[in-house]
C-alpha cells in the first residue's frame, strides 16, 4: 500500500482502516448514537447493532455469541485474560506458564503478578522461536492455574502449535485432577490463520480491531462458557458483567466487519503476502551479505519477514528506508539513546549486537510486487553504505 508517496511495509504495527467499513461506522456516531443499555427506541437500534457485530465475530470465531467479549484493544484483552483467570483461581494455585517472546502486553502483566507473589515460568524456545508442547506439559504442576502461548509473533512471525500445545495442556490437566486454562494472543493471527476456537482447542483469544483494517481502540476477547474468570473492569456489568463501561458501538461495528472480510478473503490475502514475502526473504539473503532470517522458514505468518544484518544496527536502517519513501519496523526500540535489543531475538539465542540489527516487513493485502523490488533494490544499497560508517558499538568502545 502506498501512503502519500510512501510504500507502507508495516501491517503488523497498524492496517490502515477498510473505507466500507468507515462508512458503515458513520450513522453510529449521528443518528444512531443511542446507549445499548437504554429500553427506548434510540438505545435498541444501537443494541441491535451491538448484537449483529457480536454475531458476526462469533461466527468468524465458530463460538456462541454471548462468549464474544468487546474490549478496548489486543493490550486490554490480553491483561484482562490473564488477571481474570489468575485471580479466579487463585485458591487452586498461582503459577502460570507463559513463553519468553511474548507480546509486552502479557510479559508486564505476567511481571506484575509476579510482583504480587505469583509464581511464573517463562519457558524458553527453540531457534526458530517456536514454543515445543512437550516444554509447556513438563512446566506444569500442581499449583498451574494459566498457560498463555501467543499463536503467531508479532517480530519474527513464527506460528506456535496452538491446538497441539492445547492437547498437552488438557492431558496434564487430567492427570492432576485440576483446571488449567489456555490463552492465546492471536492479535497477528487474524484475517491470515484460522480463528476457529474448536480447532484451536483454546478457552480464551486476544484479537485487536486495527491489525486487520478496523479501527482502533477495539479488541475482543473470546472467553469460553464455564471458564473462571473476574473482571478486570467494574461498573455498571456491560459484557455480561465481563467488561463494563458504554460500549463503543461504532468501533465494535467496524471491527466485526472488518474481521468478517478479513477472514473471508484470509486464502486469497495470505496467498498474496506469501509471494511477496517468499521474494523478499529469497533476495535479501542472497544479494545481501551477512543476512539471517530470523523465525521458521515455513511455520511463519505469510505476511512476515524479519532479518539480523550483522554489523548494522535497526534504527539507522529504518531512517534510512523511511528516507526513500519506505515505512517498516525493527525489533529494536530507542530509548533514551540507548538502543535495546529485542527480547525476541535474544530468546532465540542471538547476541545483543546481532538483536540491535534486525528489520521487520509486514505485508499487507494492497502491496504490489513493484513496491518489492523497490525494496530489495534500496534496502541492498542501504546496508552496503551503514556497513561503510562506524557502528554505534564500534563508536562506543
Amino acid at each position: 500500500m502506498t501512503v502519500e508517496g510512501t510504500v507502507y511495509l508495516d501491517h503488523a504495527g497498524t492496517t490502515p482502516l477498510d473505507p466500507k467499513v468507515l462508512e458503515a461506522m458513520i450513522p453510529y456516531f449521528s443518528e444512531h448514537f443511542g446507549n445499548p443499555s437504554s429500553l427506548h427506541s434510540v438505545g435498541q437500534e444501537a443494541r441491535y447493532g451491538l448484537d449483529e457485530a457480536r454475531e458476526r465475530v462469533a461466527g468468524v470465531l465458530n463460538c456462541r455469541p454471548r462468549e464474544v467479549v468487546f474490549t478496548g484493544g489486543g493490550t486490554e484483552s490480553d491483561n484482562a485474560a490473564i488477571h481474570g483467570v489468575a485471580t479466579a483461581l487463585l485458591e487452586t494455585g498461582n503459577h502460570i506458564i507463559t513463553s519468553s517472546i511474548e507480546h509486552h502486553a502479557v510479559l508486564h502483566c505476567c511481571q506484575h503478578l509476579e510482583s504480587l507473589g505469583y509464581e511464573v515460568t517463562y519457558l524458553p524456545v527453540d531457534s526458530n522461536g517456536m514454543v515445543q508442547p512437550e516444554s509447556v506439559y513438563n512446566a506444569i504442576n500442581e499449583r498451574t492455574t494459566l498457560v498463555t502461548i501467543m499463536y503467531g509473533n508479532n517480530e519474527i512471525g513464527t506460528i506456535n502449535p496452538i491446538s497441539e500445545i492445547s492437547k498437552v495442556i488438557k492431558q496434564r490437566a487430567q492427570e492432576l485432577s485440576r483446571t488449567i486454562v489456555f490463552h492465546t494472543d492471536a492479535v497477528q493471527a487474524a484475517g491470515y490463520l484460522d480463528l476457529n476456537v474448536a480447532n484451536l482447542g483454546v478457552d480464551l483469544l486476544s484479537l485487536s480491531g486495527h491489525k486487520f483494517h478496523g479501527p482502533k481502540g477495539t479488541g475482543v476477547l473470546y472467553i469460553k462458557r464455564g471458564t473462571p474468570y473476574l473482571p478486570l473492569i467494574l461498573g455498571g456489568g456491560q459484557e455480561r458483567e465481563r467488561r463494563s463501561g458504554t460500549e463503543n458501538i461504532p468501533g465494535i461495528i467496524g471491527l466485526s466487519l472488518a474481521l468478517e472480510a478479513a477472514n473471508d478473503k484470509r486464502e486469497e490475502t495470505g496467498n498474496h503476502c506469501a509471494a511477496l514475502r517468499d521474494r523478499i526473504i529469497s533476495q535479501v539473503l542472497e544479494l545481501i551479505p551477512g543476512s539471517r532470517l530470523n523465525g521458521h522458514i515455513s511455520e511463519r505468518l505469510p505476511n512476515n519477514a524479519n532479518f539480523s544484518f550483522t554489523g548494522v544496527e535497526g534504527e539507522p536502517i529504518l531512517l534510512g528506508l523511511d528516507m526513500a519513501g519506505i515505512a517498516a519496523s525493527s525489533g529494536s526500540a530507542c530509548s533514551s539513546g540507548s538502543l535495546e535489543p529485542s527480547h525476541v531475538l535474544l530468546a532465540l539465542g542471538q547476541s545483543a549486537e546481532v538483536a540491535r540489527g534486525s528489520l521487520r516487513i509486514s505485508l499487507g493485502r494492497d502491496n504490489t510486487e513493484e513496491e518489492i523490488e523497490y525494496l530489495l533494490s534500496t534496502l541492498v544499497d542501504l546496508v552496503e553504505r551503514l556497513r561503510q560508517l562506524p557502528s554505534l558499538t564500534t563508536a562506543q568502545s
